[in-house]
């Protein structure tokens, strides 16, 4: 069984994430989109949201697991025997960051595979801290989110 890990914060899900995931549920037998804990980012929504909109999001795709993992990535693939790890790139600038940690993740877990899509173009300028921000000035989220978390990120966002 072909299994990858899509990982993030999802701080919430976006439209460009789901286009990644849509179109790796054909690439793979199971995805486990994988909110993980980044030290290094305050998050807005809990882990339960969090959650709760990544499976709303995928709820059509019979072959997504939603899961929250709290520790290496590697550690996370290695237990869910997931030899492949996907990372969306949406502009140039994200790829040297995702080299730095591709190469990490390879010396931790050597039959690793990093998969790298690139966002599609009409999601290209879409980051989760833009909805939260866009969000939370009352701005129109109906392009940036999935449709299925549309009301709960809006109705979340405005009352900040």
């Amino acid at each position: 069984m072909r299994t990858c890990v899509y990982p993030g914060s999802f701080d919430p899900i976006t439209s460009g994430h789901l286009d990644i995931i849509s179109r790796i549920v054909d690439m793979f037998d199971r995805v486990l989109v994988t909110v993980l804990n980044n030290s290094t980012k305050l998050s807005f929504f809990s882990v339960e949201e969090k959650l709760d909109f990544l499976r709303k999001s995928t709820a059509g795709y019979s072959n997504v697991v939603a899961g929250y993992h709290d520790g290496l990535l590697v550690d996370f693939a290695k237990a869910n025997s997931a030899r492949f790890i996907v990372r969306g790139l949406r502009a140039i600038s994200d790829f040297e960051l995702e080299l730095q940690m591709a190469s990490l993740n390879k010396k931790l877990y050597p039959s690793a595979e990093m998969v790298f899509l690139m966002t599609s173009t009409d999601y290209s300028f879409v980051s989760s801290k833009m909805v939260r921000e866009i969000g939370s000035l009352g701005g129109n989220l109906q392009t940036l989110v999935p449709d299925a978390i549309l009301e709960d990120v809006t109705g979340r966002l405005r009352v900040i």
